[in-house]
C-alpha cells in the first residue's frame, strides 16, 4: 500500500500563511511531483507529510491512518535529501545498511537486503568503497538505496538532482523513472525545474503562492493550462502572452483583435467577453515562419543557435517578450524583421482575471511538439 490523502492542510508561521487548504489524493504506485516557483511552499508540504514540520490545521492520512501526531519513523515513509547526507567515514555498503542497523536485524537479513538494492541501483561493485570515491550521481544512488532498503509505502524526494550538473541529472531522471517502474512504488518528488516534472511524473501538482494552481498529467498541463500561471510555467521556453481585445463571442468562438488583425479562437464562448481586454497565449514552438490565421511582424533582438532549433527573442510593440522556437536552418538575423505565423488552433486564451477559457481541442489528440530548448 501508499496511498496518501491531505485533507485542507494548512501551515502558518506566526500570521503568515504558508500553506493554504491544500487538498490532494495519491494513488498507489503513482509518481506525483510537486512544482512551483521558490517560496510556493511545496517543500514545507512534502516536510510535512514526512513528519519534519507540522501541519497548523487539517490531516494527513497515509493508507487511511491519520499520521499527523506520528514521528517520521513510524510512517512508513523514506525522504531522499537535496543533500546527500552520507556518513563519509562508512562504506557505500554501510550507508545503506545504517537504518536496519538501527532496526537492529539480523546481520544475514541485513546483507541480503543491501545487496538486493545495490544490485538495482548497479552499486553491488561499490559497496565496499567509500562516498569520497564516488561521482555525484553514485552518491545520489546511495541515498537512494538507503531509502529503498527501508521497503517504505511512500517515498520522497526533496529536489534531489539539484546538486548535479545537466548531464548527470538527465541520466538521473532516466534512472528514477526505471526505479519507479521496477519498484512499483509510490512517489512524490519536489522540484522547480518543470523539465523534471514533465519527464517523470504521473501527475503533477503546480504550486504558487501555498495554492493549488493546477494537477493533471504532464501533456494535460501543456495543452489545458487551467490559468496564466500554469501556462508560463509549463513549456520551455515559456509560452507568449499578448494583450488582444475580444470583438465578438459567438457559436464559433471568441473573435479578438490584435495590431489591426482579427482572429477566431475555437474557445468556449462568453458574451460578456466583449469589449474586454483578454490575454492570448502561443508557445514559442507553435509559432511558424511566415503568415497565418494571426501573423505577427517582430524583430529579434536575440538568436539562440542550438542546432537541432533556433530560438528567436524579440519584443512586441506593447512590450511583452515574445520568443519563437524555430527549425536549426530557420533564415532569421538579429535586428531583422521577421513574420511569424500562428494558427487560430494553437492558441490559448485567458480572461481578465487571468483563467483560461476552455480550449475546444481534444489535448489527447494533438501531436506532442517535437523539440523544445530545454
Amino acid at each position: 500500500m501508499g496511498q496518501l490523502k491531505l485533507d485542507k492542510i494548512q501551515k502558518f508561521y506566526g500570521d503568515f500563511e504558508v500553506l493554504k487548504s491544500i487538498g490532494l489524493e495519491v494513488k498507489e504506485g503513482e509518481f506525483v511531483v510537486f512544482v512551483g516557483p521558490s517560496g510556493c511552499g511545496k517543500s514545507t508540504l512534502l516536510r510535512m507529510i514526512a513528519g519534519l514540520d507540522s501541519t497548523s490545521t487539517g490531516d494527513i492520512l497515509i493508507d487511511g491512518v491519520r499520521v499527523n501526531d506520528k514521528p517520521p519513523v513510524q510512517r512508513g515513509i523514506a525522504m531522499v535529501f537535496q543533500s546527500y547526507a552520507l556518513y563519509p567515514h562508512m562504506t557505500v555498503f554501510e550507508n545503506i545498511a545504517f537504518p536496519l542497523r538501527v532496526e537492529r536485524l539480523a546481520e544475514e537479513t541485513i546483507r541480503e537486503k543491501v545487496e538486493a538494492v545495490a544490485k538495482i541501483l548497479q552499486l553491488d561493485k561499490r559497496l565496499q568503497q567509500k562516498p569520497g570515491m564516488l561521482s555525484g550521481g553514485q552518491r545520489q544512488r546511495v541515498a537512494i538505496g538507503r531509502a529503498i532498503v527501508r521497503e517504505p509505502k511512500i517515498f520522497l524526494f526533496d529536489e534531489p538532482l539539484s546538486n548535479l550538473d545537466a548531464a548527470l541529472r538527465a541520466d538521473m531522471r532516466i534512472e528514477l523513472s526505471k526505479l519507479h517502474q521496477d519498484l512499483k512504488a509510490t512517489m512524490i518528488y519536489v522540484t522547480h525545474d518543470q523539465v523534471e516534472a514533465m519527464t517523470m511524473a504521473d501527475r503533477i501538482v503546480v504550486l504558487n503562492a501555498g495554492e493549488i494552481a493546477q494537477v493533471g498529467a504532464p501533456l494535460e498541463l501543456y495543452h489545458k493550462p487551467q490559468n496564466l500561471f500554469v501556462a508560463g510555467f509549463i513549456g520551455n521556453p515559456k509560452m507568449n502572452f499578448m494583450p488582444v481585445t475580444c470583438t465578438a463571442a459567438d457559436e464559433r468562438g471568441v473573435t479578438v483583435s490584435y495590431a489591426g488583425e482579427s482572429v477566431t479562437l475555437p474557445v468556449a464562448s462568453r458574451e460578456d467577453l466583449v469589449g474586454q481586454t483578454l490575454t492570448l497565449g502561443i508557445r514559442p514552438e507553435h509559432l511558424t515562419l511566415g503568415s497565418g490565421d494571426l501573423t505577427v511582424t517582430v524583430t529579434p533582438s536575440v538568436i539562440e543557435r542550438l542546432g537541432v532549433n533556433t530560438v528567436a527573442y524579440a519584443a512586441l510593440p506593447t512590450g511583452e517578450n515574445y520568443c519563437a522556437l524555430l527549425p536549426g536552418s530557420a533564415p532569421v538575423r538579429v535586428n531583422t524583421p521577421m513574420s511569424t505565423g500562428i494558427r487560430a488552433g494553437d492558441c490559448h486564451l485567458f480572461d481578465g482575471k487571468g483563467q483560461a477559457l476552455e480550449r475546444r481541442v481534444d489535448w489527447q489528440t494533438l501531436e506532442t511538439p517535437a523539440v523544445s530548448a530545454a
